[in-house]
């Protein structure tokens, strides 16, 4: 016993350490290594992937779902539940077990799990685009919740690494406020470039699913940085695999967003506005956005007509009475698209000046490269929303057509009383404001708001129902309007004008008729567009399940 407190003591003396000590030692090891930089990357991090996955993921359901507010709320509300979760569990984990190792690998697989999201959810969206064919309510909204809950995963673990970080980096209470506060600044500053980041430069740049891609990267690198930095070899070994095998997803993944409804795809991109499709049928060029479920612009260069709402805006200033030479003389249109409208224009009544107004840069690009938008030399492409461009505008106009509404779901800012009354500050006095209007071939609750929110503005509105397409068109004027000015005027026409053929489409089936004053009148602080599209769609599942 003598002998050996004597070599304890000599062992002391030695410097020889205790277990007590080598426990201390490495828990100051994972105290300099969670108080490190990269310990405050991940948290960056863990903000910017989030809000960059809740944005991201808007443009994964764009093509299938739309981008209405209630696609937004969804999104919105889901991913604040998710991260509410990951807090919760993330701060009783890290009492549990407050070691860096646990936090990096979480961060490892919430990353993995990020650059997986658009390969599994392709099944679910195309099964999407068969329900709304099938007019399958259940399994469209299905398929949607299912996609939003592949967000679930990666968004709950997200929530881990604040909570998780404080906890490693609190050294006493009396620190707690400042560790917290500058680790939410940090987390926050990260979401604030989550925010503009993929929006403004990966999405528009490498597309949708390469941006998941790149935001699981931003996790996975200083997620196995830390891994090594705590010498957990194998577990680092498995996150730095995961970061070669995500990226191989791009290279393995069949190429495109979704398959076009219809004809060979010539082109599809996206852009910070848009999903855009090309497709060709037989030599007639389509234009297709977002969701797919609308034709946006025709071109054929051996045919004019299409058959469209298109060709019906010619015919618009034809139903003014008591002018004699009823021709517009200058034209405004918000939503050029593809150019139809001003090419069926110009051909009708010459070289007029136009101005044709589209948000999207993209989409004047693709206009100009597969819808001869350049042989067009009397259209001034404008690139600005249209509402914005008609307000500071001073110039008045013989037609303003508004053809910018975007199936199934539509703006609202252009279909208020306000909008409408600004279209009208800049109409001259016979001038006449077209809109183009999507329905059913029954349900025309959609069209019935927006004539109503027009006869609320316009002292005459005429509406003309489409024969080939399930649109109807609205024409508005201070003017009379009536189907008897439209028989008189086409027949001073000469035999060869677009304008005569497209009026006997409508003198003929007598699809044109008088709107009167009442009804659901939308504005700028009420307009629920997306509750009576909503009903129209669940009304046209139920009928077709009878």
């Amino acid at each position: 016993m003598v002998e050996t407190g004597i070599l304890e003591v000599e062992r002391l003396e030695a410097g020889a350490p205790h277990a007590e000590d080598i426990v201390d030692e490495h828990g100051r090891a994972a105290r300099r290594v969670a108080s490190a930089p990269l310990l405050r990357v991940l948290v960056f991090a863990g903000g910017f992937a989030s809000i960059g996955v809740e944005l991201t993921a808007s443009r994964l359901l764009a093509p299938f779902f739309g981008s209405s507010t209630f696609i937004w709320a969804s999104l919105i509300g889901l991913t604040l539940a998710f991260l509410s979760l990951g807090y919760f569990l993330g701060g009783r984990l890290a009492d549990r077990r407050p070691e860096p190792v646990v936090l990096y690998v979480v961060t490892a697989i919430a990353a993995v799990a990020i650059g997986t999201i658009p390969f599994v959810a392709r099944p679910l969206l195309t099964g999407s685009l068969e329900a709304f064919r099938e007019l399958d309510a259940g399994a469209f909204y299905g398929s949607l919740a299912g996609t939003l809950l592949l967000l679930a995963p990666p968004v709950t673990l997200l929530g881990f690494i604040s909570p998780f970080a404080i906890r490693l980096q609190l050294s006493d209470v009396a620190s707690a406020g400042k560790t917290a506060g500058s680790l939410y600044a940090l987390s926050t500053i990260g979401s604030i470039s989550g925010s503009f980041i993929p929006v403004l430069v990966l999405i528009p740049l490498i597309g949708t699913a390469a941006t998941f891609i790149a935001l699981s990267l931003a996790l996975l690198v200083p997620a196995v940085a830390g891994l090594i930095a705590m010498r957990a070899r194998p577990v680092a070994l498995a996150a730095g695999l995961a970061a070669f095998t995500v990226p191989a997803l791009v290279v393995a993944a069949p190429a495109g967003v979704r398959p076009p409804d219809r004809g060979i795809l010539l082109d599809e991109r996206e852009s910070a506005y848009n999903y855009i499709q090309v497709v060709d049928e037989d030599g007639r060029r389509s234009l297709i956005l977002n969701d797919g479920h609308a034709v946006h612009s025709v071109y054929d260069p051996d045919e004019l007509l299409t058959g469209g709402p298109w060709d019906y805006f010619m015919v618009a200033p034809q139903m003014v009475e008591g002018v004699a030479q009823p021709e517009p003389r200058d034209v405004l249109l918000i939503g050029l698209a593809g150019g139809t409208v001003a090419r069926q224009l110009t051909a009708a009544y010459g070289s007029i000046p136009i101005v044709g107004v589209e948000i999207d840069p993209e989409i004047n690009d693709v206009a100009r490269e597969y819808f001869a938008l350049d042989e067009l030399q009397n259209v001034d492409a404008i690139v600005a929303d249209g509402r914005y461009a008609l307000r500071t505008s001073d110039a008045t106009f013989d037609l303003i057509g508004v053809d910018a509404y975007r199936q199934p779901y539509i703006p609202f800012q252009l279909t208020s009383r306000e909008f409408f009354q600004e279209v009208s500050a800049h109409l001259r006095p016979c001038g006449v404001a077209v809109v183009n209007a999507g329905r059913t071939s029954t349900d025309f609750r959609l069209v019935e708001a927006l004539a109503a929110t027009m006869r609320d503005v316009f002292p005459h509105v005429v509406a003309i129902d489409v024969d080939r397409y399930t649109n109807t068109i609205l024409i508005g004027s201070h003017a009379p309007l009536s189907a008897d000015a439209l028989s008189a005027n086409v027949e001073r026409l000469s035999g060869e004008s677009p304008v005569r053929e497209v009026a006997g489409w409508s003198l003929d089936s007598g699809n044109i008729r008088d709107i009167e004053p009442g009804g659901l009148v939308f504005t700028d602080d009420r307009a629920p567009v997306e509750l009576v599209i909503d009903q129209m769609i669940f009304d046209a599942a139920r009928e077709l399940t009878r």
